[in-house]
């Protein structure tokens, strides 16, 4: 099957369950192809879980929801050594981290530590317990939620961490003839879902994504727009030297959605706010006039000069 059959496979599938969200499976299937991850900030009920889930299917993969509890314990995610006595030795026991697709359900409702534990799998795909290092299947990718209005007994993640994702998305709410069919085509049961997909051809499509062409000029677009979020005056934090790789990234990754082997700014500006604005920190005051962290990509957008679009040149 075509790069473009299996892409436009997986998406279709998604719509099944996923409906009027096609954009949202798009940037969750760019973000598996950057090799990403992927934080879901939004209320209750939208899809979350079923988005995951569908794609994890279509791709025939294994699948694992984990509900974070303020007593979920690193040693959970990770696995631990336990001592068996019949043969004198230690054995290790997996993890619920040991899945392909990861949906770490509420991730603000854990303790820091644990939400720390999951740092090393989601930057390096692998599991360090008791100094014995264990690579996690490809493909691999966490797909955190949190709900962005409850904030009662939670642990908000860190900087470092939320650098990690590549993507922060937004399902929302349904248009209103949207969640009419919703009604409709759930009234006896879920779509059932089949895979279109394999791993391997997931895996051959990252590679892929990393291949695709990248012109000098827009190189420089890339880092100028990054620069431009560091010396905004209603950031703290501008996005960090990750955001511009993932930025890159991305920009590739949808490329090849595209049917392209090239990179072209336009690519660039659709990715940017995905990508970027959960990196940025805002100021207090900008807090207080009610700045958004995707109105300071808005304003990078805006300032730096786009470059004519161009497919030769040097890499």
């Amino acid at each position: 099957m075509s790069q473009q059959r299996i892409m436009r496979a997986i998406i279709d599938n998604i719509s099944k369950v996923i409906i009027g969200k096609k954009s949202v499976a798009e940037l969750c299937l760019i973000s598996l192809l950057c090799e990403g991850h992927v934080l879901v900030e939004d209320v209750p009920g939208v899809g979350k879980t079923s988005l995951v889930s569908s794609l994890a299917k279509s791709i025939d993969c294994s699948f694992r929801r984990i509900q974070f509890t303020p007593d979920i314990l690193p040693s959970d995610l990770t696995g631990f050594s336990i001592f068996n006595q019949k043969t004198g030795e230690f054995e290790y026991k997996t993890g619920l981290l040991m899945s392909s697709f990861i949906l770490a359900d509420e991730i603000n409702r854990t303790s820091p530590k644990t939400q720390a534990s999951l740092l090393e799998v989601m930057e390096e795909n692998q599991v360090t317990v008791d100094g014995v290092t264990r690579k996690v299947t490809r493909p691999f990718m966490v797909m955190a939620t949190q709900n962005p209005h409850e904030f009662v007994g939670t642990y908000p993640l860190p900087e470092a961490q939320m650098d990690r994702f590549i993507m922060r998305i937004r399902i929302g709410y349904p248009e209103q003839a949207d969640e009419v069919d919703i009604l409709k085509r759930f009234k006896h049961s879920k779509p059932i879902i089949e895979p279109v997909a394999t791993p391997t051809e997931i895996v051959d499509l990252q590679e892929d994504v990393k291949n695709v062409f990248v012109n000098e000029s827009v190189y420089g677009y890339i880092v100028d727009l990054v620069r431009s979020t560091r010396t905004n005056p209603n950031a703290e934090l501008g996005a960090s030297p990750r955001g511009s790789f993932m930025l890159y990234r991305a920009a590739q990754a949808f490329a090849l959605y595209a049917g392209r082997a090239y990179v072209i700014p336009d690519d660039v500006k659709l990715m940017a706010k995905h990508v970027l604005a959960h990196r940025i920190v805002l100021s207090q005051d900008a807090k207080i006039h009610q700045v958004t962290q995707e109105d300071v990509v808005e304003t990078a957008l805006k300032s730096v000069t786009v470059p004519a679009p161009r497919v030769q040149g040097n890499a």
